[in-house]
């Protein structure tokens, strides 16, 4: 892989990254609405509970669709970031200008990622597991090594790995050193140094340090895009990548040597699920940039203000619409049916839709909010 960025048209929209930031935004609204839980309830003990099993976590060893949705939002965001410094190097903006415009950015990101969740029932919170606070971390870490010979960024976030697996095995720390079990490892003690207490579901705040190595992989792969080299070529590397990666990290955990853990983020989980976050980005790249398929791009309209919707269905969204929505639902219809599982569909497809209409209504007005 090349580290010279040369000739390719900076302005020339990459049609791919809209699709999968639309593709991932869609598959977040919906999630919010419930309606893959609708789903799932409604296909207990049937065949399709195992489909729709997959748009839930795992809940620890092992790993389903959904736990690839948060590493592919980090590794796209990596590309766009390289997409956007080359672009603005090219209008000869100062790096100093454009070292203090990603700082503010990564500030925002902090900023929304800590008050989404902030307002509980039993008062305010202080969290640092959503992937906002995340990816205000990640983003900084790629940025500051962009222009680092390839060879080195790859070094580093193999360190990165390393030292995740190394703060696990061998910390030990009282109540906190039981390796990769939940609620017991090192991930939990430091939650416990930052936010004096540990998150129900496993998660941990030092999860920014292994996917660190999304960002930085999406950085290079937008790199890898910017070269003026032929097409076919940087397909091939993004699938050499790709099954590499996830050769490697599905062996990691077959013999037994690193768990796949997403809620901790373990070394084997990063490596499979970026390998597989390169290859639907090749595959995208290749049948939309490239054979220039573009009828999917009715997901640039969620693309496009994916902080805004992102926003909005984890505050307004989740604290007001969701159950106003649902109880007017189950008025307008529970005369009707007793199907607990169609006013569920209803409900969230109205969720939806309005969701939906916010932001064509943005796309329409030629309005985009970004940090």
């Amino acid at each position: 892989m090349s580290n010279t960025l040369t000739t390719v048209d900076i302005n020339k929209r990459l049609y791919s990254l809209d699709f999968m930031r639309g593709l991932i935004m869609m598959l977040l609204a919906l999630e919010s609405t419930g309606i893959f839980k609708v789903f799932f309830l409604a296909s207990k003990d049937h065949f399709f509970e195992n489909v729709f099993i997959q748009f839930q976590h795992h809940p620890w060893h092992g790993m389903r669709f959904w736990d690839l949705i948060q590493p592919g939002f980090m590794f796209i965001a990596g590309t766009a970031m390289a997409y956007s410094i080359q672009n603005q190097q090219q209008k000869n903006i100062p790096k100093k200008e454009i070292t203090i415009k990603t700082i503010k950015r990564s500030g925002w990101l902090f900023f929304w990622g800590v008050l989404c969740y902030a307002v509980k029932d039993t008062g305010l919170s202080f969290e640092l597991w959503n992937v906002l606070t995340q990816l205000s971390f990640t983003m900084l870490v790629a940025y500051f090594i962009f222009e680092w010979q390839i060879k080195s960024q790859i070094v580093l976030c193999i360190a990165l790995l390393i030292l995740t697996d190394l703060l696990y095995r061998y910390t030990n720390i009282p109540g906190y050193n039981l390796g990769f079990t939940n609620h017991f490892n090192f991930g939990n003690y430091v939650d416990m140094l930052l936010m004096n207490k540990t998150s129900r579901g496993g998660w941990v705040a030092i999860n920014c340090i292994p996917t660190s190595v999304h960002t930085i992989a999406g950085a290079l792969m937008g790199k890898l895009l910017l070269n003026a080299t032929d097409q076919k070529d940087k397909i091939k590397q993004m699938i050499y990548w790709g099954l590499g990666l996830l050769v490697f990290g599905y062996a990691l955990d077959v013999l037994q040597i690193n768990p796949i853990i997403k809620r901790i983020a373990t070394s084997s989980f990063t490596l499979v699920s970026l390998g597989w976050c390169i290859l639907f980005f090749a595959a995208s790249y290749y049948f939309i940039d490239i054979k220039q398929n573009k009828k999917i791009l009715f997901l640039r309209i969620l693309s496009l203000n994916s902080i805004f919707i992102y926003l909005f269905f984890e505050t307004a969204g989740g604290g007001w619409l969701n159950p106003f929505i649902k109880k007017f639902a189950f008025g307008l219809l529970n005369n009707f049916t007793n199907s607990e599982t169609l006013i569920g569909i209803v409900a969230c497809t109205i969720i939806f839709s309005i969701e939906w209409g916010l932001c064509y209504f943005l796309y329409k007005k030629k309005i985009f909010f970004k940090l």
